[in-house]
């Protein structure tokens, strides 16, 4: 485990750490950790080193005793010649808001490997052929290999959200435009300042809601055509995900007029209110409102096109 990686670990393994992926692959459990830090389960690490999952319970929830035994004082000698510290051998994951698995870090992984591949008496053949193959092709990249993580190609959270609502809803009906997808300079602005666009950070709702109220007391309905009731998807780890969500979609000819009102009435108006609320409730980094209204000024065209 590189310096960086193992540092991460050292400050968090007293946490919950959420997995963004777990596999199981010819009966071995892996997976990785939020913050990149590879892991195998305690069935995983048992079935590597050819022990009973009892073994490893007994090892790592008794750590503190089973550091004065002859056998964890070996391990512990691995784990410290590799800079672990810690006073526990696993972090606990999570996996829909609810406890998951006990996550062994590689670090860990490969001083118990080591032990049963080279210092148990006797010495365990299914370790010691595991070992001689990760010691070829390091744990962590065994386990990003298997488990389809690719770690230089992670998108942030944020721009996953935003992306995956994008997809969910590119089919609005023709002659018709939605709030969410004329939305998309300001939310893209919005993530580029640190903004955690996420199932209890929603922007387009208070801008339909207030646009709402607009094209009600100005009659739009008659000017142009009635607005509609169209279904909006949200993914499935957003609380609205689980039921169907009926937005309103309005007539294109009214598309001019929404965004003269989106920029010149909204973003004017009620938009510094929202990015104030936002920096309070932390979803936006302190002071970061200025920067986002100064960066949303419009252009206007040079005079040889007008």
């Amino acid at each position: 485990m590189d310096e960086q990686k193992n540092n991460n670990f050292n400050e968090q393994y007293e946490l919950t750490l959420p997995s963004v992926v777990e596999v199981e692959v010819d009966g071995i459990q892996m997976g990785v950790l939020s913050d990149g830090i590879p892991y195998l389960t305690m069935r995983g690490l048992a079935s590597i080193c050819g022990v009973a999952p009892s073994v490893i319970h007994a090892l790592t929830y008794n750590w503190q005793e089973e550091k004065t035994k002859p056998r964890g004082k070996k391990i512990n000698q691995i784990l410290l010649e590799q800079g672990y510290k810690q006073n526990r051998l696993y972090v606990k994951t999570t996996k829909n808001r609810s406890s998951g698995e006990n996550a062994y870090p590689d670090s860990v992984c490969m001083a118990i490997l080591e032990y049963y591949a080279f210092e148990a008496n006797p010495n365990i053949e299914t370790a010691l052929r595991n070992y001689r193959t990760l010691a070829r092709s390091s744990l962590r990249l065994f386990i990003y290999n298997r488990s389809g993580y690719d770690p230089s190609n992670l998108i942030p959270k944020s721009w996953k959200n935003f992306r995956d609502r994008i997809i969910l809803n590119d089919q609005i009906p023709m002659g018709f435009f939605s709030i969410f997808r004329e939305m998309v300079d300001i939310v893209v602005h919005l993530i580029q300042n640190k903004f955690e666009f996420n199932p209890s950070s929603v922007p387009d709702i208070s801008v339909g809601q207030i646009w709402g109220r607009y094209w009600l007391s100005n009659n739009f309905d008659s000017k142009y055509k009635p607005r509609l009731k169209y279904y909006h998807k949200y993914p499935e780890s957003y609380p609205q995900g689980a039921k169907s969500i009926d937005a309103w979609i309005y007539p294109i000819e009214a598309l001019g007029e929404f965004r003269h009102w989106l920029y010149d009435t909204y973003v004017t108006k009620y938009f510094p209110k929202y990015l104030s609320g936002k920096e309070k409730d932390g979803m936006l980094p302190p002071s970061s409102s200025e920067l986002i209204l100064t960066s949303m000024t419009r252009p206007e065209l040079p005079k040889d096109i007008v």
